[in-house]
Order: C-alpha cells, then structure tokens, then sequence
C-alpha cells in the first residue's frame, strides 16, 4: 500500500517552517527568494537568499514572497513551495498531504492562492489552519473545553489576536503589524535620530540583541532591588555598522536600548490596540475566563524582551510567552496534520 507523506507548512513572513509527520520540524529557512530579473528565474531560497538581502547587483533581486502574510507574488512564492517541499522530504515529493496555515482574517481570495500555490508544488491535498488555531494547538491549550482562552500569535508580518472557545475562534483580529514592522521602525529611529542609515538584517540584529519592549521605571528597579543596591542595572549596547545620512560615508555606532525601545514603541502600540479591540468584541464569561487563564504569547516577535511584561502593564491582564514561541505554530501544524479526524472542526 502506498502512503503519502503529511506534511505541516508553516509558511510565515519572515520563516517558514516545515514538519513532516513521524519526523517531526525538518526545516526552518527564512522566506526569502533571490530571482534574476530578466528571466524571473529563481537563483536561491532560504538561507542562500537571505545572505543576499540588500547586496545583490541590479540584475539580481531578493525579496520576500510575502508581504503582511499574505502572499504578495504568487509565482515565486509557488517555486519556494515547492523547494521548500523537495527539500523537506528530500528530493521524493510524490502528492503529500499539506497541510499550511493561514492568517485568520485571510479572504477567500488570499486562501485561494494558498491552495494553488501548494498544488502547483505538488500536493495531493491542501489543508488550511488558521495561524491562532494552530498557535494555540502548539501551546496546548485545551481549545476543545468550552471556556475561552486568548492568544497573541506575534510573527514577521502579522499579529493574530484571537479568542477560543470549544476549538473555534469566538472573535479574532489580524494586525497587520509585527517583527518587520518593528525592524522599519529601528530603521527609521536611526536615520531620524542618530542619521544612520542601516538595512533590514542589521535592523533585525538590533532588535533580536538589544531590543526591549518595555523599560521599568528607575523608581520601580530601586524598589525591587533594595538588595542588590551596588549592582546598578547596566543599559545594554551594540556596536552599529551602516551608512552616515549626510555624508553618504560608512559609519560605525554603539547604539543603546533605550532609544530602541523608544523606536518600538509605535508599533507595540498597534498591536496593543488590537488586543484591546478583541477584548471589546469578547462575550462578557469569556472574557472573566481570559482574566483568570491570562494572555498566550507565541510566534517568533514574542521573543522580543519584556514583551510579555508590556501587554501586562497595559491591560491589566497577566501575560506569559510559551516555551520556543517560533515553532508554536509549526508544532500545532503539525499535530493537527498527524490527528486529522480529532482537528476537523478546526481545518477548512
């Protein structure tokens, strides 16, 4: 008898991830594809991509497929399907059955192109998850239970704020902010503040290394470290490489996290928005079942410093990050492909 592989995608803004059933996550590349533009023939996806971003020639162009995640350009995101898939299941993509995850507010137009972007790598079935479902399913959450539990999924190009209740979304909102927009906002802050010009991977450096959601006040550290009064809290810094604004010359800066929390703070605030819109939608019992259970927070922005102490302070509602937030999607994938009977409900 021939059985055809599962596969889970998670096919995000920034990474995609890939889970193969019985093996478990095979693969994490960054979702990125270098193409040449005269012929729009593919060159190099992930890793071999990435490394290009912001150094190609005129006649080479690397970009994300995606924007927001939603796919922005249909026939490469196809072909990095289908590398992804050959890769993933080395070299023998014979109709596996995908399964991939989708933003929860996406449009039936958005889903489409999802579907056929999978079949023309090759799949026999194409299943779509909604990203907060899955998210949720990674951080075993027991959505099946009829009492409502909040997730924040935190990624590249969108955040997903959702409610769950017996294994559907009750209210759900997709943000079109997350881990990119936090790097435009680094970028910006930098030329504005200090005029340094610096490019999308640097921005993403800073904020992996020295950004901070939120700063406790001096006030606040002097209370909770009576004890430690000698250790003062030390602002971290890193040494910046990029391009002098004015001069156009290299320029080197030892950048700190205050005014890159400064640079973050517009953008949390929209997600912050999000989450108290959400709420607002929220039927009154979930509502006191969320204030009990406390806010999820998954996907690889939640890695971001203190976030988790941000949303905390600023709803009033305890926060806390699942462990390795990045394959919290991918993990719920990939459980929902291996037990597809128990996940019908959630699967479209």
């Amino acid at each position: 008898m021939f059985f055809r592989k599962k596969v889970g995608i998670d096919l995000g803004t920034a990474n995609t991830l890939v889970y193969v059933a019985e093996q478990g996550i095979v693969l994490n590349e960054p979702t990125v594809v270098a193409y040449s533009k005269e012929d729009k023939r593919i060159l190099a996806v992930g890793n071999d991509a990435r490394e290009m971003l912001g150094r190609t020639p005129g006649s080479i162009i690397a970009a994300r497929p995606l924007s927001e995640g939603v796919i922005a350009d249909y026939k490469t995101t196809s072909a990095m399907i289908t590398y992804f898939l050959k890769k993933a299941l080395r070299g023998r993509v014979l109709w596996p059955q995908v399964m991939i995850s989708i933003p929860g507010g996406a449009s039936q137009v958005e889903k489409r192109a999802v579907v056929s972007a999978c079949k023309q790598a090759g799949a026999s079935d194409v299943y779509l998850i909604e990203e907060p479902l899955a998210a949720a399913i990674g951080a075993k959450i027991p959505i099946s239970q009829a009492s409502g539990h909040m997730i924040v999924n935190i990624g590249g190009g969108t955040a997903e704020v959702a409610i769950i209740s017996l294994g559907q979304l009750v209210a759900f909102k997709t943000i079109r902010v997350a881990g990119t927009k936090l790097d435009e906002a680094i970028m910006q802050t930098l030329r504005k503040e200090l005029s340094l010009i610096i490019g999308e991977r640097t921005a993403e450096e800073i904020k992996i290394k020295i950004g901070n959601a939120f700063i406790e006040s001096p006030k606040s550290k002097v209370q909770s470290s009576k004890s430690e009064s000698n250790n003062v809290v030390q602002e971290r810094t890193m040494e910046v490489k990029g391009r002098d604004f004015q001069s156009g010359m290299p320029k080197v800066l030892e950048v700190g996290e205050g005014i890159i929390n400064e640079a973050l703070q517009k953008p949390l605030k929209q997600i912050l928005e999000g989450i108290k819109q959400v709420f607002a939608m929220t039927p009154p019992e979930l509502s006191a079942d969320i204030v009990d259970k406390g806010i999820v927070l998954s996907g690889g922005t939640a890695g971001l410093k203190n976030i988790d102490k941000y949303i905390t302070y600023y709803t009033g509602v305890a926060s806390f990050v699942v462990e390795d937030p990045l394959f919290c999607v991918i993990r719920g994938v990939g459980m929902a492909i291996e037990n597809l009977n128990s996940f019908k409900e959630a699967i479209r």
